[in-house]
């Protein structure tokens, strides 16, 4: 499996998140900057880190996806490739269309930063088959603006096509259904708040996103 992971002004979880990677898949990841126009050639797999693109100005994440690399991400994620989106890259892909609904301040008005409790709400993606449907994972979550919201229409598509991916288990920002993760129609596009990446390592303290980082491998390797 070839992977990319894409490195913005402010970007702090990419190196992270290319450690996950490579220990999932025993590749190193190409590390690509926003200003590229154009990904690797073959690669399977886009992963956007967390992070202050560009100092969460404007809004989070708006500027990132204006940048010369989004629009190849978007043709790539049209065209079928996988890609994931953490916390800031959550943002960037609610920015550049790819994902539904929109990411608003915490409803508590404050940053959060601790490990929290999720659901694993759906396993049929190349993102979550390692997990079992209804378990329990605990994921880091480090965000001021993380409160997914969506019109009534948009979230009655989202639960009915079984598109949400994890659940938070206590209110963290004001989610809209509890809604921590997000797939899109064709399950080939994940965002989410929490941080599976920091939560890949015995050494940090904690092994449940090891798992979705052995499904990509597994499943985009078998593809």
């Amino acid at each position: 499996m070839k992977s990319a992971v894409i490195v913005f002004p402010g970007s702090n979880c990419d190196r992270d998140l290319a450690v996950a990677l490579e220990q999932a898949t025993g590749q190193k990841p190409a590390m690509v900057w926003h200003k590229d126009t154009a990904l690797p050639a073959g690669v399977d797999l886009v992963a956007m880190p967390g992070g202050f693109s560009f100092g969460d100005y404007l809004r989070c994440g708006a500027i990132a996806a204006r940048s010369p690399i989004v629009r190849d991400i978007v043709r790539f994620a049209d065209g079928g490739g996988h890609v994931l989106g953490i916390c800031n890259g959550f943002q960037v892909l609610i920015e550049s269309g790819l994902l539904p609904g929109a990411l608003m301040r915490n409803t508590t008005l404050k940053f959060v930063c601790r490990d929290v409790k999720l659901k694993v709400e759906d396993t049929q993606s190349a993102f979550t088959s390692q997990y079992q449907a209804g378990e329990t994972v605990t994921f880091p979550v480090a965000h001021h603006d993380g409160c997914f919201v969506a019109d009534a229409s948009t979230l009655e598509r989202i639960e009915g096509e079984r598109r949400v991916a994890f659940r938070y288990q206590e209110t963290v920002n004001g989610s809209a259904n509890d809604i921590a993760g997000v797939l899109s129609d064709n399950r080939r596009v994940l965002g989410m708040m929490p941080h599976p990446e920091r939560a890949a390592d015995a050494q940090l303290l904690g092994t449940d996103g090891k798992a979705m980082f052995k499904s990509l491998a597994d499943m985009l390797v078998a593809a």
